[in-house]
């Protein structure tokens, strides 16, 4: 079976090669002899665009350009900050990692665009390797130029609230100094009804839960990113963010119950306030030498907070007294400190060869706290309950990882390209708290993307790589569970290893004439080693209890074929 899908998904991907490579040429190249597509400022002016998010927004196919390395399945974050990525702005990625160019959109003025790249191969002179598909931001160039951009609106819940939302930016250059400074207050209000009915085994009524949710969430968050030329050859690049988001939440939930005779009625109040801050500093330094020669160097800290407290109220009907049954309070701390340096330079005519080296310390500190109406001792700090002993609820996770990497750029001509890198990993993740755990980790990671541009409009792309997902440590200690209203605590797994997987991914790219839109399909298969997904870790056999583990081994087979047409409706006017 697995044989014929393959034959299937070849056949279609052959026909549309066939077809494809029949058809005229895209009418927005840029003339020369590769695969970048380039739109000017002049081919949005039609659009009325207020950002570079607007910008995006008009360009066809641009959701399948930004979620091209995806395949379809997410198996886990990218780790440390990595040699990709997928937003440039004039070509050069930005130092961070949530504070990245692609956070920016919003923030940049379509009137400070000079054009938007599409870039589609891969060389050593991208400042990102190209895993997928690059969007080059070009900016105008200017001794000295300034925008400043205000948004404000409103945002209505199917509850009738009504939440305001602003954003104010400012951009611009001053002699060799380029400059974003810009805040932003956005509603992340929800509001939730729910019904759920379940039955016996003969179909008989066991419950009703009706449930009203509702979460007062607004973040707020600063960002600045500053570039400055120091010379011809030296560049340097800092940015800053801070967010902060207080989501408190509430909810009240009625129970009816039909074991009972007659049918019982209870309810159920929480309250739940919640605090979250992070904050994140980024820095780079750039040298070219001459010959195409350039040296990096980047890092990042960043610090994120967050302390949820849960507590639920009893009561047989609304006004009656209330019975506090549950105190629950889960807080944790992650931070990062990552630096990354490579030198890059030609060294043969048409090769490229970068080799670096990246270092990353990573902790996870979680603290969780159970109270219940039980016999003992009542705590002021377990919500005046009593406390309940959690296994693995303090926790310290601390992570050490070393890389270098290779990475080889080779222009075999002036259609064809081989991007090979190879990366070792060494890592020590140890646990410290209730728990103590010390393991280390060797991985060698190969990758081979070999690029073919059938003609400007239509590449034909081969990948196979070795990956390796980036774990949560939060999945090593004990947590809430804010998805199971039956299950409070989730048990820790400290034995948790990382994802690894082999991907072979086969892919066809085709920009339809006159910018009509994007024909994109994929064959891919993927071999999966310590699958990540719940196991039972159960110490007693009448309380269940689930973690994240590894399962063992799986595959995926897919075929996605994605088209994307874009739709001009031209406006009629009428004199009278």
């Amino acid at each position: 079976m697995k044989n014929r899908c393959i034959r299937v998904a070849l056949f279609l991907m052959i026909f549309v090669t066939s077809a494809a490579t029949s058809a005229q040429q895209n009418s927005l190249q840029s003339g020369t002899d590769d695969s970048t597509i380039t739109y000017s400022a002049d081919y949005f002016q039609q659009f009325s665009p207020v950002s570079v998010s607007d910008m995006l927004d008009r360009i066809p196919g641009i959701e399948l350009v930004l979620n091209d390395n995806q395949g379809g399945f997410d198996f886990g974050a990218v780790r440390g900050l990595g040699g990709s990525s997928q937003i440039l702005i004039d070509g050069k990625r930005m130092a961070g990692k949530a504070n990245e160019a692609q956070s920016q959109l919003d923030q940049i003025a379509a009137s400070e665009v000079a054009y938007i790249e599409i870039i589609r191969a891969s060389s050593s002179d991208l400042d990102v390797q190209n895993t997928g598909q690059v969007v080059n931001i070009v900016l105008k160039q200017a001794n000295s130029r300034s925008n400043l951009s205000f948004q404000a609106g409103l945002q209505s819940y199917q509850d009738h609230t009504v939440e305001p939302l602003g954003l104010l930016a400012l951009t611009g250059s001053r002699g060799r100094l380029n400059y974003l400074v810009s805040a932003s207050a956005v509603s992340g209000y929800d509001y939730q009804e729910s019904f759920e009915l379940s039955l016996h085994r003969d179909l008989g009524f066991n419950e009703i839960v009706e449930l009203d949710f509702t979460r007062e969430q607004t973040i707020y968050t600063l960002t600045s990113n500053f570039t400055y030329d120091l010379n011809a050859r030296d560049r340097i690049a800092f940015n800053a963010l801070y967010g902060k988001n207080d989501p408190p939440s509430s909810l009240l939930r009625k129970i009816t119950d039909f074991n009972a005779i007659p049918p019982a009625t209870s309810f159920e109040r929480e309250i739940i306030p919640s605090t979250s801050t992070n904050w994140e500093l980024g820095g780079g330094y750039e040298h070219n030498f001459g010959s195409n020669a350039k040296y990096k160097f980047l890092f990042i800290v960043n610090d994120k907070k967050a302390e949820t407290t849960r507590e639920r109220y009893q009561f047989d009907d609304l006004g009656e007294e209330e019975h506090k049954n549950l105190f629950l309070n889960n807080s944790s701390r992650y931070r990062e400190n990552i630096i990354r340096t490579s030198y890059t330079w030609n060294v043969a005519a048409g090769q490229g060869l970068e080799l670096g080296f990246e270092a990353a310390r990573t902790i996870q500190d979680t603290d969780l706290k159970l109270g219940l109406p039980v016999s003992g001792q009542a705590s002021p700090q377990f919500g005046d309950l009593v406390p309940v002993p959690l296994p693995n609820a303090v926790s310290t996770v601390e992570e050490i990882r070393y890389e270098g990497f290779a990475v080889h750029n080779w222009k075999i001509n002036a259609r064809m390209s081989l991007e090979s890198s190879l990366v070792a990993e060494f890592s020590e993740i140890e646990q410290t708290g209730d728990i103590s755990n010390k393991r280390d980790f060797n991985f060698i990671k190969p990758r081979f993307d070999f690029r073919f541009d059938v003609s400007n409009a239509l590449q034909l792309r081969a990948t196979v790589e070795k990956v390796v997902s980036q774990l949560s440590f939060a999945d090593f200690a004990a947590a809430t569970n804010e998805r199971d209203e039956d299950q409070d605590t989730v048990a820790g797994n400290p034995q948790l290893e990382q994802e690894e997987s082999w991907r072979y991914t086969l892919r066809l790219d085709y920009r339809l004439p006159d910018d009509g839109g994007v024909l994109n399909s994929r064959l891919f298969y993927y071999e999966i080693e310590n699958v990540n997904a719940r196991i039972d870790v159960s110490q007693q056999a009448d309380r269940l209890e689930s973690s994240n583990g590894n399962v063992g081994t799986g595959s995926v087979l897919g075929l996605n074929l994605n088209a994307v047409f874009a739709l001009v409706l031209s406006a009629c006017r009428r004199r009278y």
